[in-house]
């Protein structure tokens, strides 16, 4: 008997041993290799509140060379800057009344006359703007003396240790080879670099620091050397091996710390360039730390230091929360899947694992003036919940208790209660002019969806406690959003909404069926973290769920919004996000569903959708759609539509136009299609529910957590 339990037990543990996915092997096998000057291809380290991204050369040595593909940022999430108000533009001069509900209620917008209002506007729309720190590159000389260009940099070899989070970088000029390391602190704003090269001995090799002007546009690649700006940068020498440039600014000033190792000189060459020149030696380390210069001074780290940051920081990280794995796997389309999965966790980390709220672009360029857009956060950080990672996502929920007075304030403003969060925001919570973002609510209940995946997480009073303010106050906004249609006794959502799919005109669009769907989830949700805390619910909470409007309906399938009869005959409606599908897809089933109904729409969105005019994460969304309606091949084909906004880079990047060159909601959406087809959603018993049962998938999947 003594023996037989032994065997079983030897066999119990040899079944899981094969269960366990070699997730150094799994990752690894997806280490980027690049070997030309590929402008899409940059490669970036970082922190998640800090990231610094390079060209071939491991540093950012060309960056006009590459500011029109992925451009080759330097930036943290404290780095904002907003020019002198000195035309004393005031808020309140972006504010336009629009009739709501039968009061006026006032919106921030784009107004474009008079004169004066629409320069305020554009004002608080590109202030503040988030800064790219610094370029820290190379500076090549070659033989001739003239400077070296992209195109005489050859035998390019570099990697992204995907398992280290470290680039290896080889190259050579005029015959000499140049091997650089770079990585990132993952405590620190602070990158570490080690060149060796006989370039160096030469003098022909030295590293240089370029503080860009912001450029103050839509988008800033980091290329701006000049500016009407009174900007200044002094170095000062704190000894043969340290230095400080400080950059005084309009309302930041920050510090950029050098400390290195090797006999090495800097010197400033011109205003705000600086070279940092080595002699009798091949070899240079560098530690370079971005820092506010109003705050207690950080120490630099060694080079090794920080390589040693960076192994430990992502050898934690990827034993970390949920794997899988498809090797094994006889589908084409397996292995490109696996390499989006793997590639798409280390982005999100780098770009999206701060305390505030990323930008669309994280912490590469700016998009937007670098404001993050609150819709998305759902994109950038649902995911690392279901891949069983909740403290990623939790790190940025402190944010939304800074900003939550100026959320109230909104909601004050135009006569509801609670709090309405902002849409494009800067890190202090004031809202942007937008004439479609201060429209849309499909935001509204983003932070009960948070606070649940916390609940989830951590199941315990303390939890309820830590978000219930900022939960109840969401759900008395979204009560008291909703208007009470007595004529047909019920509540609606609108006019004076923009759906998710941003295609409606606001004062003509009312009922837009996944926001509808979405008010119907978070408000019960917010009902049962009442009776947890064994507190009263609110009556109006109830009486709108008791009578908020069906999900309007014609010809058996789901409306975009009641008011669009034409949804789906209008050829501008069948554009943008089929945020239809979100209503069965990123939400679980409501009381509102008719799944029958939602097939039929899924079916009609996926035959006749303008595919070739949608974004990134519409792709992951149609998936989870699919999976939820028991559809595992659409789900995957989903997933693999040949459409330009769905192509994934070398780098992993989700590339959508010339204009937005990375686009960090595909990747987002990515992982949290990938963990609800593995783990599947509340109520699914059915192992990896949305891959094909063809036999062609073989899937090995651990550590998830299914979706509500």
């Amino acid at each position: 008997m003594k023996n037989y339990l032994l065997i079983l037990t030897s066999l119990f543990s040899i079944s899981l041993l094969a269960q366990k996915i070699d997730r150094k092997a799994l990752v690894t096998r997806h280490n980027v290799q690049i070997s030309t000057i590929d402008t899409l291809a940059s490669l970036t380290v970082g922190n998640g509140a800090f990231a610094f991204t390079v060209d071939a050369t491991g540093l950012q040595t060309f960056p006009k060379t590459y500011e029109h593909g992925i451009p080759l940022g330097t930036q943290s999430e404290w780095g904002w800057d907003s020019y002198k108000n000195t035309n004393n533009y005031k808020f309140s001069e972006t504010l336009r009344d629009y009739r709501q509900y039968g009061r006026d209620i006032s919106y921030t917008v784009q107004i474009k006359e008079p004169a004066r209002k629409a320069e305020a506007v554009n004002w608080f729309r590109q202030n503040p703007h988030l800064l790219q720190l610094g370029n820290l590159g190379f500076e090549i000389t070659l033989k001739d003396g003239n400077l070296a260009k992209a195109s005489d940099v050859k035998a390019i070899s570099q990697k992204l240790n995907v398992w280290t989070g470290e680039i290896e970088s080889y190259f050579e000029i005029e015959g000499i080879p140049v091997t650089v390391l770079t990585a990132s602190h993952q405590q620190k704003d602070e990158i570490g670099v080690k060149v060796k090269s006989d370039l160096l001995q030469q003098k022909r090799l030295k590293i240089s620091l370029r503080i860009p002007f912001p450029t103050g546009d839509w988008a800033d690649m980091g290329t701006k050397w000049e500016g009407k700006q009174d900007y200044k940068s002094t170095l000062t020498e704190k000894s043969k091996n340290e230095a400080v440039v400080t950059h005084v600014m309009d309302s930041i000033s920050y510090n950029v710390h050098l400390n290195w190792k090797g006999n090495a000189k800097i010197k400033q060459a011109s205003e705000h360039y600086f070279l940092l020149e080595a002699s009798n030696t091949n070899t240079l380390e560098l530690a370079c730390l971005f820092a506010l210069a109003d705050k207690k001074p950080v120490k630099n780290s060694s080079f090794t230091e920080i390589q040693n940051s960076s192994i430990n920081g992502w050898e934690k990280f990827w034993k970390s929360g949920a794997a899988v794995d498809f090797s094994g796997s006889t589908n084409p389309r397996a292995k490109e899947l696996e390499r989006r999965i793997i590639l798409s966790q280390y982005l999100t980390k780098v770009q999206c694992t701060g305390k505030v709220p990323p930008q669309e672009t994280g912490l590469t360029y700016n998009s937007w003036y670098g404001k993050p857009h609150l819709e998305m956060h759902w994109w950038h950080g649902v995911h690392f919940a279901l891949w069983n990672r909740p403290e990623l996502l939790e790190k940025s929920l402190p944010w939304y208790q800074k900003v939550f007075d100026k959320a109230k304030g909104i909601a004050k403003r135009q006569g509801f209660e609670g709090a309405r969060w902002q849409k494009m925001v800067d890190a202090d919570g004031n809202e942007s002019p937008s004439s479609v973002g201060s429209f849309l609510i499909w935001q509204q209940p983003h932070f009960i969806t948070y606070a649940a995946l916390m609940y989830r997480a951590k199941p315990t009073a303390s939890t309820l406690n830590l978000y219930s303010e900022r939960v109840f106050a969401t759900a008395d906004f979204m009560a008291s959003f909703a208007h009470y249609d007595a004529k047909n006794d019920r509540y609606v959502l609108g006019p004076g909404v923009i759906p998710a799919q941003e295609r409606f005109k606001a004062m003509e669009t009312f009922n837009p069926t996944y926001e509808l769907a979405y008010w119907n989830w978070a408000l019960k949700t917010a009902v049962e973290w009442k009776k947890k805390l064994n507190q009263k619910v609110p009556e109006k909470w109830e009486t709108v769920l008791a009578k908020l409007s069906k999900l309007p309906v014609a010809d058996n399938v789901y409306l975009a919004t009641e008011s669009a009869a034409d949804s789906y005959t209008n050829p501008e409606f069948k554009t943008d996000h089929p945020s239809v599908l979100g209503t069965f897809g990123m939400l679980p089933e409501t009381s509102l569903l008719d799944k029958k109904i939602m097939k039929n729409t899924f079916d009609l969105v996926w035959k006749t959708w303008s595919w070739d005019k949608t974004w990134g994460w519409d792709f992951p969304m149609t998936a989870m759609s699919a999976a939820r309606l028991n559809m595992p091949d659409k789900a995957v084909d989903a997933l693999f539509m040949n459409v330009t906004t769905n192509t994934y880079l070398k780098n992993g990047h989700n590339y959508q136009a010339e204009r937005l060159t990375l686009y960090l909601p595909g990747n987002g959406g990515i992982l949290t299609a990938a963990a609800m087809m593995c783990a599947g959603w509340d109520g699914s018993t059915e192992e990896n529910p949305g891959f094909p049962k063809d036999g062609t998938w073989k899937v090995k999947s651990e550590g998830f957590k299914k979706m509500f």
